[in-house]
């Protein structure tokens, strides 16, 4: 016997004061748990009996009388975000009020969602596919121009397609197989070898293109980790003032006073910078400062990014030659030279370090900043994103499409090394199995709920 499914109730708007909060229900019960709580000014006016996409203007109650004005809004299964019978009340947004419409609710009849649930019903009941319910909750996080964009792009669907389009393909190659295979008695069209090995390393073509845009799609969602290194008093945090636009960090004459990490988060080009300001490196006998340069060295370690910061003011010291032997170490992470103060009569030439095309900058003039946003987006391949590309952004949807490769690449060395087409078969049936676990056709009930446990509640 099925189990009836449940109708469930959220908060759907942030929480703290507003104008407007908005508790969502959604399930068989919506309309009629509603109704309960809920008197029209239009006394005749029946929440169960009004078409979707219709409000109405009332009253909501619970057993101790009226505590709100408030609109309920309704939406017809399927057309709704979750593909349910889905009504919305919205009363003021006080704390007080939208909580006690919430109980209401619950008391009436509703269950309380589970995190993501709403978009977990969406996607159970056809409305996106994994990847697009992935994207849902990369839009409510994105903090920058580009992850809003590359979310938005990804529930449209554009990843889904691609990846379905690129199942399609080898579906009807492994049928062939599988058919040619089974079936040899009938009057099949035999199995082209040249075309079955062209398919295959077209799909690991493409695949290959979608893993390359990996580190892209991280960075615009997450953020660009930028650390801002140099050794004391060289400008540091002020320049970590000049990005912020605020005094974020402490800024005196001496050398050392930034002991601790200083982290901010600032919006450049369309892209989130994670600033990390960090102690003068340098070495000292001061335990407190030699432990802010041990963090220091961790960010620097760790970094997407660098911001190697030398005073122009001043000639090289041991503690700037001692910092370049260690970004010089380095291997794959860009390191954008800064030369600060530049408004000072300058002692350090750009042809004295060995970098190329260090950026002259000054807080006191706010010289460089442009520059300076140019050459981030320039070094980590941000510059010309596309929008409208599909773009990979979680380790899920990476690792499936690792394995599709993977077992593909195993499929075109079998083809080479004679083994019966059977086994090939098998190869890229594995491959396609793991296409449709991107997108959720074929992805387990555990990886479903590990998706939606990331959610928020009311989402």
């Amino acid at each position: 016997m099925t189990t009836p499914t449940p109708t469930i109730a959220a908060i759907i708007t942030p929480p703290g004061a507003g104008a407007v909060g908005i508790v969502r229900l959604s399930g068989p019960d919506a309309l009629a748990i509603a109704e309960r709580i809920f008197n029209p000014v239009s006394p005749e006016l029946k929440l169960t009996a009004m078409q979707g996409y219709r409000g109405a203007l009332g009253l909501v109650f619970d057993t101790d009388g009226h505590f709100d004005q408030a609109v309920a809004f309704v939406y017809r299964a399927p057309k709704s975000y979750t593909g349910e019978d889905v009504a919305e009340l919205c009363c003021h947004g006080g704390s007080y009020a939208i909580h006690r419409l919430l109980s209401a609710c619950i008391k009436a009849g509703a269950h309380p969602a589970a995190p993501g649930e709403f978009t977990k019903r969406a996607f159970l009941n056809g409305k996106l596919d994994l990847a697009q319910a992935e994207a849902v909750m990369d839009l409510v996080g994105a903090q920058g121009k580009a992850a809003a964009r590359a979310a938005l792009t990804a529930l449209d669907g554009a990843l889904g397609e691609k990846i379905s389009a690129l199942a399609g393909k080898l579906t009807a190659q492994a049928a062939h197989v599988a058919a040619w295979c089974d079936y040899p008695e009938d009057d099949l069209e035999p199995v082209e070898l040249t075309a079955l090995t062209s398919a295959i390393q077209n799909a690991i073509a493409q695949l290959h293109e979608l893993l390359a845009g990996y580190d892209t799609g991280r960075l615009i969602r997450e953020g660009i980790s930028a650390a801002i290194v140099g050794r004391p008093n060289v400008g540091k945090s002020t320049l970590m003032n000049l990005l912020c636009g605020q005094a974020r960090s402490i800024v005196t004459h001496l050398p050392g006073t930034t002991r601790d990490l200083v982290q901010e988060r600032v919006s450049m080009g369309g892209v989130v910078l994670n600033l990390t300001d960090t102690a003068g490196i340098r070495e000292s006998d001061d335990l407190a400062e030699r432990e802010g340069v041990a963090r220091s060295l961790t960010v620097l370690a760790r970094a997407d990014i660098i911001l190697a910061v030398f005073d122009a003011s001043t000639s090289l010291a041991t503690d700037d030659h001692r910092l370049i032997e260690r970004l010089s170490a380095l291997e794959g992470v860009p390191v954008i030279p800064l030369l600060s103060k530049a408004d000072l009569p300058p002692l350090l030439t750009a042809d004295q370090l060995p970098f190329s095309q260090p950026i002259q900058i000054s807080a006191a003039t706010g010289q460089g900043r442009e520059e300076l946003e140019t050459a981030v987006l320039t070094a980590l391949r941000l510059e010309n994103i596309d929008s409208t590309a599909p773009l990979v952004t979680n380790e899920r949807q990476r690792l499936c499409l690792i394995t599709a490769t993977e077992c593909l690449s195993e499929a075109l060395s079998s083809l080479s090394a004679g083994i019966t087409l059977d086994a090939v078969c098998v190869c890229v049936e594995s491959a396609i199995e793991q296409l449709l676990t991107l997108t959720g056709q074929r992805a387990t009930a555990a990886v479903i709920d590990e998706v939606f446990a990331r959610f928020c509640v009311g989402k």
